[in-house]
């Protein structure tokens, strides 16, 4: 821990930059004003889990590029989805932020169409994971397990994180607080009630690891599963029922005050 912190000072700490940050105008420049667009529950957690896939580089590079590729779904990216036919393929063509191209983007569609018309949909597809031995890491392993069943290819694949193999799945954890937490701050949704907020992991990156670490919160040097799994669990003493709150915390501090840098 911070010596210059006692446990009784960061918790107040991190509550004041909790209230600080996680407010209605963190969506202004946020990719999570994506989903916010949407009303219908299927909408909001396809753009989700499409905005969080895209969500590395600048906020404003995500934001153009998951733009350009929702508005190739039309209205409704659900109903899209479910009448997807290989003729819509053109729509994508030329598409590609970073490592994702126009073929991730097909293969997404083709796994999602699988999900909600034979597993119950996204929340279900998650959900059945964390309940099987009621953890997140499984939560996400079996999601992924969804594309390898669909035979979905390599390149496609590195794109949902192996957290077996020890990745942080930032992103993933980062869509799961989105759709459990609850909207009482106007930021996340709230939509997804088979999973519990005192379950979720913390998002972690390279801008959450150095607050984390600069607080004493985290000791690991590596950002992976572990130190995901103890950065969690040193949030968790200050709120056991939602300790993911604090992911709002770590990222103001780090993104727009340099926290530690």
């Amino acid at each position: 821990m911070n010596p210059i912190l006692d446990k009784i000072q960061l918790k107040d700490f991190l509550e004041e930059k909790y209230r600080l940050y996680a407010t209605p105008k963190f969506i202004e420049d946020d990719p999570i004003q994506i989903p916010h667009r949407y009303s219908q529950k299927e909408d909001i957690e396809i753009a989700g889990l499409l905005t969080s896939t895209l969500a590395w580089g600048t906020r404003k590079m995500i934001i153009y590029n998951i733009d350009r590729l929702l508005a190739k779904f039309g209205d409704s990216p659900y109903e899209f989805i479910m009448d997807y036919s290989q003729k819509d393929d053109y729509r994508f063509k030329g598409f590609v932020h970073r490592t994702f191209n126009e073929n991730d983007c097909l293969y997404y569609i083709r796994v999602l169409n699988y999900i909600y018309s034979f597993e119950g949909g996204l929340e279900k597809a998650f959900s059945l994971g964390y309940q099987n031995d009621l953890s997140i890491m499984n939560s996400i392993d079996s999601f992924r397990r969804k594309f390898i069943f669909c035979n979905t290819p390599i390149h496609t694949l590195k794109h949902i994180p192996n957290v077996l193999n020890g990745s942080a799945a930032k992103r993933i954890n980062m869509f799961l607080r989105w759709m459990v937490r609850p909207s009482s701050e106007g930021v996340d949704f709230g939509i997804w009630k088979s999973i519990p907020t005192s379950a979720l992991m913390m998002p972690l990156d390279t801008h959450s690891g150095r607050v984390a670490r600069a607080l004493g919160l985290l000791n690991r040097n590596q950002n992976d599963w572990k130190s995901v799994d103890e950065l969690t669990t040193q949030v968790r003493e200050f709120d056991g029922n939602d300790p993911v709150k604090y992911d709002f915390a770590l990222f103001g501090l780090g993104v727009n005050e340099k926290f530690g840098a």
